[in-house]
């Protein structure tokens, strides 16, 4: 029926106005006109059975009401009684389904707040009878087109949060329908839909990183350029770019590439809104006026007409044109209400969003006790079970393994403390060879200091063969340091303040000064940070320097953006600062 939805949607329509129809028993009647009006949408025609779809909404809630017993897998045996309490499944999401069509209706009566609970009440019917739906929603599920139909669900309140600019329930939206669209995708096209929608999300809200990922990802996902889905994906990264600060003649040429390339008049009118804005951004007024005027003309979209309207006031203000200036002017004020109209539905549509998110964290918790509860009660019996199994095994070997036992459990024993002891030693010896190759540089230290003597510094041939130098190497090499792993797990293989000092010592006897160089090049860079360039220096990577400083790797991996920040280059540190380094050798 998707795949042919016109075909569909004739012989539903030929087939309810037949003599047939009135042999439908009351679940088929109503099942029949969901159908239709799923059929309906699917073609862009409205809701003419809105009557009968509420009758349906009515009459599956009371089923899904009642039948509320476990499923089995013989639930969903093909053919089975659709009134049987096996059928519970399928019941509860031909009700998620009505509701999703009651939602439909209401948004094209121009109803948004009703339309939206409609559909948010769709996704608790499903949560609430699935619960991890996310887990047990797979394509071999026996409830067919679950997956898309949840997709579809939370793209559509994506949507209509968008168009009401409420960029964070839209985001969260597009993201819960991404989850769906990978299990059974909504259409050729529809995850690079998402993505592109996530990418205007986070251009509006100025989060440049986030959004120029998901409109990469975008193009990722897309299956071809004939589209809208394309045209979407151009449209907002051009103007993403715009904001972003590079070539404006770029962007006003790919959104109007884009508006040359569709045949539908709404679709233009968007793409020339956004054209016009951009223009009058830059103060080329008469190219606005062009795009502005058309789109106040003929664009049924309220937002968008009050905003050429507003543009267009301000181009005549400068023109000095008072007349037309006050004919746009007059638009909006005659129009308040449909702005205090908007503030009053984004306020409940924000409420009706947060209850959702509310219901959610309490279901979630409330799954979470009895999957408790559950496990408790499953270990109680497992514990039990054990006991007795234990005790009546115990009662007829006991004569017979009594020796075997003892013997298995000494040699376990025995197995235990010889690796405890080969462990301690292991631990002993490493950090027995990292004391006496402290005390050796402390010693060299105080040797170098003498008492009041002229400082004789003692240098070995190369920077990598100092004695701290050797020393970092050894415990990066026996630590093999992970990046995944908690850094206090290497607290053995941590350097103390004397040590990170030897090494600073060490690279500028060997770089004439590098650190001092350093901090007079580049004066932003901390104390900490002239630390971090030494290890640096060394060829270290993040991991390694964040077990071996005792910092969480995503600290270190921040320090080290900002320090390719303050060098103005994208190289590795090890690069930069050994370029660095080697200027005053050559």
């Amino acid at each position: 029926m998707w795949h042919q939805p016109d075909s569909a949607l004739a012989v539903m329509m030929e087939f309810a106005g037949s003599p047939e129809a009135d042999s439908l028993n009351e679940f088929e009647g109503h099942y029949c006109q969901v159908l239709i009006a799923e059929l309906l949408f699917k073609n862009d025609y409205g809701q003419s059975n809105r009557e009968e779809v509420l009758k349906a909404v009515a009459y599956f809630d009371s089923l899904n009401f009642t039948l509320n017993d476990t499923p089995t897998p013989k639930s969903l045996i093909a053919g089975a009684d659709p009134l049987s309490p096996t059928r519970n499944d399928n019941i509860v999401f031909l009700s998620a389904r009505a509701h999703y069509m009651n939602g439909v209706g209401y948004y094209e009566h121009d109803s948004i707040v009703a339309a939206c609970g409609e559909y948010l009440k769709a996704l608790e019917i499903v949560e609430m009878h699935f619960p991890n739906v996310e887990t047990v929603c797979t394509p071999s599920l026996p409830i067919a087109h679950l997956p898309r139909f949840m997709a579809l669900t939370y793209g559509r309140l994506g949507d209509l949060f968008s168009r009401q600019y409420m960029q964070e329930p839209a985001i969260v939206c597009y993201k819960k329908s991404f989850v769906f669209s990978k299990i059974e995708p909504t259409s050729a096209n529809g995850i690079a839909n998402l993505m592109s929608h996530l990418g205007n999300q986070y251009s509006i809200l100025q989060q440049k990183d986030s959004a120029g990922y998901y409109f990469n990802e975008a193009f990722k996902y897309l299956a071809d350029t004939n589209n809208l889905a394309y045209r979407d994906l151009i449209s907002g990264l051009a103007l993403y770019n715009y904001y972003s600060g590079k070539s404006v003649e770029s962007a006003v040429s790919d959104l109007k590439r884009m508006a040359t390339q569709t045949k539908d008049e709404d679709e233009r009118l968007t793409r020339f809104f956004t054209i016009g804005s951009i223009y009058f951004e830059i103060r080329q007024f008469d190219s606005a006026m062009v795009y502005l005027t058309r789109v106040f003309e003929n664009k049924d979209n309220v937002v968008m007409k009050r905003g050429a309207a507003r543009s267009l006031r301000d181009i005549f203000q400068v023109k000095g044109d008072t007349l037309k200036a006050t004919q746009y002017a007059r638009y909006q004020v005659e129009n308040p209400a449909l702005e205090a109209e908007s503030n009053r539905q984004v306020s409940k549509l924000n409420d009706l969003f947060q209850q959702h998110l509310q219901w959610e964290q309490e279901r979630a918790e409330a799954e979470r006790q009895q999957g408790a509860r559950l496990r408790r009660n499953r270990m109680i019996v497992v514990v039990s079970v054990l006991v007795v199994v234990a005790a009546l095994l115990a009662w007829l070997l006991i004569r017979r393994k009594m020796k075997q036992q003892r013997d298995e459990a000494s040699q376990q024993m025995e197995a235990v403390q010889e690796a405890h002891r080969l462990e301690k030693a292991s631990m002993s010896g490493r950090l027995k060879r990292s004391n006496q190759e402290l005390r050796e540089l402390k010693d060299q230290m105080r040797q170098q200091a003498g008492s009041g003597a002229p400082k004789q510094e003692t240098q070995a041939e190369s920077f990598n063969e100092e004695p701290i130098c050797r020393l970092i190497m050894e415990r990066v090499n026996e630590g093999q340091f992970k990046a995944q792993m908690d850094c206090k797990l290497y607290q053995d293989y941590a350097l103390g303040k004397e040590q990170v000092m030897a090494l600073r010592e060490a690279a500028d006897r060997h770089f004439n000064q590098f650190t001092v160089r350093l901090a007079k090049a580049y004066p932003n860079l901390t104390k900490g940070d002239l630390d971090y360039c030494c290890l640096y220096l060394l060829g270290l990577s993040d991991a390694d320097i964040s077990a071996l400083m005792q910092r969480a790797y995503n600290t270190v991996s921040e320090r080290s953006r900002k320090l390719k920040g303050v060098f103005g280059s994208e190289e590795s540190l090890s690069v930069i600062l050994r370029g660095f380094a080697n200027e005053s050798i050559s």
